[in-house]
């Protein structure tokens, strides 16, 4: 077992290697974000004790690691919140350090009042600085010293800073194999539940088959929140950004989230269409069918994002339009196709508006 293990661990390991050379992905970004970080350290550390000459210079290539941040407008924004909290937790152990003589005592009380004062929305992640300096000054015997807290400060904010800048200049984060991935898997799942449900529109089916087509719209919705989580990422790292015009377009994935309303629609009128007992509410058999064409060439522009093979759609919608208006068969002409028809003519307007 235990080498069989092992030899699924190094083919995981080569397989994330083969990754990272060949594909311009999650994994790539994350060793060029790994590199910055050792590397933002090992400035950090050179320039605080060999330039500078801090003693004990051990939070300059700590808050330089930190702020390797996932996007440049995070790590701009978490140098203001570190260096804050870190100004806030010096302070904190200078008083304490000046008025309790018990170092116990006045390890507990920074430590406590450093938490609370840390879990101000304001200091972001960066809140617990303010406890752990406090915590780290007292506990080495150099809340009473001035000189020491002064350092403890500047090396915090030369580390924040070189990380932060760092991040900015050299290979800033984009985020735009996260854009690709969810357009992908997005629209793959659109189009297998129009597929699925022009199968249920042109034979009907058993019943489980509308309750399957509900689990997919299920998982569509979740796909959907994925996709809004990514659009986030790739706005948020586009912001301060010097590669931000080689970014991905987010309008592809923009326009593919709107759909799924509108797919739930589309999906409850179908269901109750040809579940429906009442001759009214079936439509016909040439009805089904068209409606069918229509959902599996939906799903074909859905899928290929190209918006010429929405030609076809188009004469499909027309051609629901003159049934509605001139049946060819007694029953064609019945609420449930006027319901169908609605939600997939939002459909193909929504996608042609793209």
């Amino acid at each position: 077992m235990t080498g069989t293990a092992g030899k699924a661990e190094r083919t995981s390991l080569f397989a994330w290697i083969g990754r990272v050379v060949r594909v311009p992905g999650e994994e790539r970004r994350n060793l060029v974000q790994i590199t910055k970080a050792a590397v933002a350290a090992v400035i950090a550390w050179i320039v605080a004790t060999s330039v500078l000459r801090l003693p004990q210079p051990f939070l300059a290539p700590y808050a330089a690691v930190f702020l390797v941040q996932a996007t440049v407008y995070r790590s701009l924004r978490g140098w203001v919140q570190q260096v804050g909290a870190v100004t806030v937790g010096v302070l904190l152990a200078a008083g304490a350090g000046q008025v309790i003589p018990s170092v116990t005592v006045a390890l507990g009380l920074v430590i406590f009042v450093g938490l609370l004062i840390g879990s101000w929305r304001g200091f972001g992640d960066s809140g617990v600085w303010v406890g752990i300096t406090g915590m780290l000054l007292i506990s080495y015997g150099n809340a009473t010293e001035p000189v020491l807290l002064a350092d403890r400060l500047l090396e915090t904010a030369l580390g924040a800073a070189i990380g932060a800048v760092l991040n900015a200049v050299v290979l800033p984060p984009l985020h735009g194999e996260r854009l690709r991935t969810a357009t992908s898997r997005l629209a793959s799942a659109i189009g297998d539940v129009l597929d699925e449900t022009a199968a249920l529109a042109r034979g009907g089916g058993p019943p489980e088959a509308a309750d399957r087509l509900r689990d997919r719209l299920n998982d569509v919705r979740s796909l959907a929140t994925e996709a809004e989580d990514a659009i986030g990422w790739t706005r948020e790292g586009r912001y301060l950004n010097l590669r931000r015009r080689r970014e991905t377009r987010e309008e592809p994935l923009v326009d593919l989230v709107s759909l799924w309303p509108l797919l739930a629609q589309l999906i409850d009128a179908v269901s109750a269409a040809v579940q429906s007992e009442q001759p009214f509410g079936q439509p016909g058999e040439y009805a089904h069918r068209v409606v069918g064409e229509l959902l599996e060439a939906l799903a074909e522009v859905t899928r290929s994002g190209d918006p010429e093979k929405l030609d076809r759609c188009r004469k499909l919608v027309e051609e629901v339009d003159q049934l509605l208006v001139t049946p060819r068969d007694e029953a064609a002409t019945s609420i449930g196709l006027g319901a169908m028809a609605l939600p997939a003519r939002r459909l193909v307007q929504r996608l042609d508006a793209d």
